[in-house]
């Protein structure tokens, strides 16, 4: 019963749309019909309003850390499913009609929750990739496949099955992102339409 209350409890709290609360709270547009209509931080940024990027950033992967600091102190052997339904909740928002973001900010907090090196290891990747690249999906997929990898380097081999489930889940949610990076397509951050 801890287990299912554990993903039930990251779900709610993943599945609270910063993104768009930001945007609609400061009258930046709805979301959902801007870029490519997700509720993340990259989407965010395409409103122009960095600030609100930012907050959303934020915001997500503080509720994704959110979820596995609870989760630890009231049913810890299940964090590690927090930190699943944290992910899921913010990809399938039930009050969104399950379209959300692609859960790169939310990972980052549920990492940095399941352990602070996996954590730090997932944002080095992300800030180190985006910095080489300027492509926030690539920096995304590649800090996402680096914290299970983090993991077992660190003899964490109880996280690894979830993170490697949160990976895949990412890079499925990135389908339309890998067909343009294949084709050279790609946007990059900071880049004019």
């Amino acid at each position: 019963m801890d287990n299912f209350t554990a993903l039930a409890l990251g779900y709610l709290l993943g599945s609270v749309p910063f993104g768009l609360i930001l945007t609609r709270l400061f009258d930046a547009g709805d979301l959902r019909q801007i870029g490519s209509g997700n509720i993340g931080a990259t989407n965010v940024l395409r409103t122009g309003r960095k600030g609100l990027a930012a907050g959303t950033l934020l915001l997500d992967a503080g509720k994704g850390f959110l979820a596995i600091w609870l989760a630890w102190r009231w049913f810890p052997v299940g964090a590690p499913l927090a930190a699943l339904g944290a992910v899921l909740g913010h990809c399938f928002p039930v009050w969104l009609g399950f379209k959300g973001g692609k859960g790169v900010a939310t990972t980052l907090g549920v990492a940095f929750g399941l352990a602070w090196p996996i954590g730090l290891a997932y944002a080095l990747t992300w800030l180190v990739m985006l910095a080489l690249t300027r492509i926030s999906s690539l920096s995304g997929m590649t800090a996402a496949l680096a914290a299970p990898l983090a993991a077992a380097v660190l003899g964490r081999a109880d996280l690894v099955p979830v993170l490697l489930a949160i990976a895949a889940l990412v890079i499925v949610l990135h389908r339309a992102n890998i067909a343009r990076l294949r084709a050279g397509t790609e946007p990059r951050v900071g880049q004019k339409g």
